[in-house]
């Protein structure tokens, strides 16, 4: 019978919603999880809305500040699922207390936060993960297992694309993640963040990056009430938009790759439109999130080499159960959804936290890496050059 680990959540509204359903869900969908999560008690700063995501979600108890939640003797693991601007006061007081951190992407607003998040946890020793969910995606899962074994052959290019339009309308409102001092960034920290893990996931590192960034709307009415979907009510007065609306850069990769990466969130009628595409010398494959029980294969000797028009990219369904993660859910050609990369990350970390001499990946050395590419980014725009990324 699996042993059991007390979360602590902080957070209840985008975020807070999909871990607390990953947790719920996890032990349904993989019965042979090494340890099964309790959901002890989740935390935020408004006591009414708390309780009441505390009933929903299935949380036993509730709390309204964070440094009480951490200090529980019955709380063993302490996920973040707050604004950008919270991450380190948390994970400092959470490792302080002896506890496992789990905390979404980005790691932090900036670099020297993120050091410092990474420097408490290696002091503490206590074990440290960052929600990178796509990594879990089964489709992407496909794709590393097909780049680790050559397929591809050696590797030319990476691209990616991450393209919403959820505040294109001048009037929606100024939202944290529009805020500099709570997101770090805007679509960048946001965006880009994905794109970067994912290049270090199945690429490898990224050394040398050259970004342009730009604010379309510089102003927008302040927020007269939040809600659990990114926006909001928008009131009378306006604020300042201090972050990128789009964020794009080259890069150079270790193995001499080269990259590009767009994010943006005014591309109209693109929802969540997370897509890349990987050349080598053998073939190519893509992967884009809104079809992303599909990945897509090309492979340059596959074909009769007298009929070239008979060659062509392949979709390959990743719902079999021979596949990472598909096996856990429904017959193959039945998808899955956004929330079961969630589920997938829980069911690995928690694996991982059943012997700490499995360490979890992405962690926060991973988060500390992608933040080091993406302030380098922000130099690289304010200098007008190509810039190094800093060794961490």
């Amino acid at each position: 019978m699996a042993r059991t680990i007390n979360v602590g959540l902080v957070g209840y509204q985008f975020m807070g919603k999909a871990h607390s359903n990953a947790y719920r869900q996890v032990a349904f969908f993989f019965p042979d999880v090494k340890l099964r999560p309790v959901l002890k008690a989740i935390c935020g700063r408004n006591r009414e809305k708390v309780a009441e995501a505390a009933q929903r979600f299935g949380w036993e108890s509730y709390e309204t500040d964070y440094r009480k939640l951490v200090q529980r003797d019955d709380i063993d693991l302490v996920d973040i699922s707050t604004s950008n601007d919270t991450h380190k006061a948390i994970a400092l007081a959470a490792a302080e207390a002896g506890k496992a951190v789990f905390c979404e992407k980005p790691l932090a607003r900036n670099l020297r936060e993120a050091e410092a998040m990474y420097q408490a946890v290696m002091k503490a020793e206590v074990p440290h993960a960052v929600c990178f969910n796509y990594r879990r995606a089964p489709a992407v899962a496909t794709a590393k297992r097909l780049l680790e074994a050559g397929v591809l052959g050696e590797i030319y290019h990476f691209r990616a694309t991450y393209l919403q339009d959820w505040i294109v309308d001048p009037n929606f409102p100024l939202v944290w993640r529009l805020q500099k001092k709570f997101a770090g960034s805007g679509a960048h920290g946001d965006l880009n963040a994905h794109l970067i893990d994912l290049a270090r996931y199945l690429v490898g590192e990224i050394t040398e990056v050259c970004g342009l960034m730009t604010t379309f709307i510089k102003e927008r009415p302040l927020v007269a009430e939040v809600d659990a979907r990114l926006g909001g009510r928008a009131g009378e007065e306006k604020g300042e938009v201090d972050v990128d609306d789009a964020a794009l850069f080259l890069a150079r990769f270790a193995n001499g790759a080269v990259g590009s990466f767009e994010a943006t969130r005014f591309a109209l009628g693109r929802k969540n439109y997370n897509r890349f595409e990987i050349n080598g010398s053998k073939g190519s494959l893509v992967f884009n999130l809104e079809r992303m029980n599909e990945l897509e294969l090309y492979l340059e000797e596959e074909g009769p080499k007298r009929l070239p028009y008979q060659k062509g990219f392949r979709t390959i369904m990743c719902t079999d159960a021979s596949q990472p993660y598909a096996g856990a859910y429904w017959p193959a050609g039945h998808i899955i959804g956004y929330e079961h990369t969630f589920i997938n990350t829980v069911y690995d970390l928690l694996n991982a936290l059943s012997t700490r001499r499995k360490e979890f990946s992405p962690n926060f050395y991973d988060g500390l890496k992608c933040q080091a590419v993406l302030e380098a980014v922000e130099i690289s725009v304010k200098k007008g050059k190509w810039v190094k990324v800093p060794q961490v």
